[in-house]
């Protein structure tokens, strides 16, 4: 019995866990560095926006990218140019929807960095990650 225990492992998480496990991560750390998460996981026509959140007076859409290594890229390299222009749609379309007057708006990107099992390595804010006047 004790020996079947010490050799038991965790199997390692599916990218669905990893992402979900990643957006809490993301969602604890905003909160600590003074944001107001207003939602998360939201879906609007055309696609979801991980969190959108308030900063002082500026609404803040933020995409939450996971890695468990720097083999591919940064996290945030993910959020491409054709990435960009959908959650810029998005964006537009939440305001629409949600906002009754115009404030400054911008876009986050966090990127959270785990091992295979889920133990949080690191994590990076990308804060005005890229511009939506493109």
């Amino acid at each position: 019995m004790v020996i079947s225990l010490l050799l038991w492992r965790r199997k390692a998480l599916t990218n669905i866990e990893m992402g979900r496990l990643a957006e809490r991560a993301a969602i604890r750390f905003l909160k600590r560095k003074g944001y107001r998460i207003l939602h998360c996981n939201l879906r609007v026509k055309g696609g979801e926006i991980d969190i959108v959140a308030e900063h002082g007076d500026v609404l803040v859409f933020v995409e939450v990218k996971a890695r468990s290594s720097d083999e591919f890229g940064r996290p945030a390299e993910a959020v491409n140019e054709r990435k960009q222009k959908r959650l810029t749609k998005l964006a537009l379309q939440y305001i629409a929807e949600h906002e009754r007057y115009c404030r400054d708006c911008r876009f986050d990107v966090v990127e959270v960095y785990m091992n295979r099992y889920g133990r949080i390595e690191r994590i990076n804010l990308i804060a005005d990650a890229f511009d939506a006047r493109q």
